[in-house]
């Protein structure tokens, strides 16, 4: 690893001639997101932007006439439209920030604003019980007020530019290619610098961790684990030894030809270990096991149940398993028998 720690909150360290490397804290399991700062000479490009909420606006003010040096930020890219990355993006707008970004990232990002639900849909519980999850949890999720995208991202305006596969983007002095990347969350934009240094990966490309990859109830039949196996296999051929990958969680990381193959191998396995666990009908949170190897809490029990299930969606669309409910609303995942 080229850095073993972080920059601190409100400081930033310059990874490369005029991109600086910020941290943002986040009120969740994993407690960070990175964002980074392209120098245009004028201004600012931010790529992602953290949450919104109080603190996170002092932080920035406070990064403002910091380490951005009181210059403007005039753009804000986002890589995907997850909040830990488009949370603050309508607070710079209000600023006069242009709003770089996929089509896709954009729409989704207005939607879950405006979709503020003040109890479980009759979508989510439905869901929730195909899933097997547990009736304790299910209970204590049915009768309490949902999560709102709201709740932590600023309202995002109207207007925003463009970028699409095999579009180019310029900012710190260099031009970058746009690949898209896919399963973590759809068109997710990876800039890759024509200089060979650099690659700014959001999500899609992680050091140390693979991304959450997940079927929820906006979309229950949806593959994701599909998408982000031919996004891998697309943007490993873009990968050399030489990047400097610059992540949305952890820390960068060089020898990305390795990271590629580990990611796409890790959920290889992950699938093989699950089919052979579905020997027996399972629900789709009787298979926490071999998917993770470890215990599964609280805090984590929702985003296994959503990688699970995107798992087994991926062997049925493939017809290497069946489903079938059971009495209680639950699907029961079985390997298919080979003759």
């Amino acid at each position: 690893m080229p850095w073993d720690a972080p920059p601190q909150t409100g400081a930033a360290i310059e990874v490369a001639e005029g991109v600086l490397w910020l941290r943002m804290p986040l009120p969740m399991a994993l407690d960070h997101v990175n964002v980074y700062a392209l120098d245009d000479g004028d201004g600012w490009t931010l790529v992602d932007t953290g949450v919104y909420s109080k603190r996170a606006v002092a932080i920035w003010e406070e990064i403002l006439q910091g380490p951005l040096a009181g210059k403007p930020v005039t753009r804000v890219l986002l890589t995907h439209h997850h909040p830990d990355h488009v949370g603050m993006a309508g607070w710079f707008q209000e600023r006069g920030a242009e709003i770089v970004t996929s089509r896709t990232a954009y729409l989704m990002t207005r939607m879950l604003i405006l979709d503020v639900e003040t109890e479980a849909s009759q979508a989510a519980k439905t869901f929730w019980r195909r899933a097997g999850m547990e009736a304790q949890i299910y209970d204590k999720r049915a009768n309490e007020r949902p999560f709102n995208f709201a709740d932590i991202v600023h309202p995002l305006g109207i207007g925003y530019r463009r970028l699409q596969q095999g579009d180019t983007f310029e900012a710190a002095g260099r031009i970058w290619d746009v690949h898209m990347g896919n399963g973590h969350a759809p068109e997710h934009i990876t800039l890759w610098s024509r200089t060979g240094d650099l690659v700014l990966a959001g999500d899609q490309i992680l050091s140390s961790i693979s991304p959450n990859i997940g079927v929820h109830p906006t979309e229950p039949e949806a593959d994701p684990v599909g998408e982000w196996m031919e996004a891998c296999e697309r943007l490993e051929g873009f990968a050399r030894e030489e990047h400097l990958v610059l992540g949305g969680h952890k820390l960068p990381f060089t020898g990305l030809p390795i990271r590629m193959r580990q990611l796409i191998e890790n959920h290889h396995g992950a699938l093989k270990r699950l089919l052979k666990h579905l020997q027996t009908p399972q629900t789709a949170c009787d298979c926490f096991p071999p998917l993770f190897k470890r215990k599964i809490d609280g805090g984590t029990y929702g985003l296994a149940m959503v990688e699970a299930y995107a798992h087994l969606n991926h062997l049925y669309h493939l017809g290497l398993v069946t489903r079938e409910l059971r009495s209680d609303g639950a699907y029961l995942w079985q390997a298919v028998q080979e003759a």
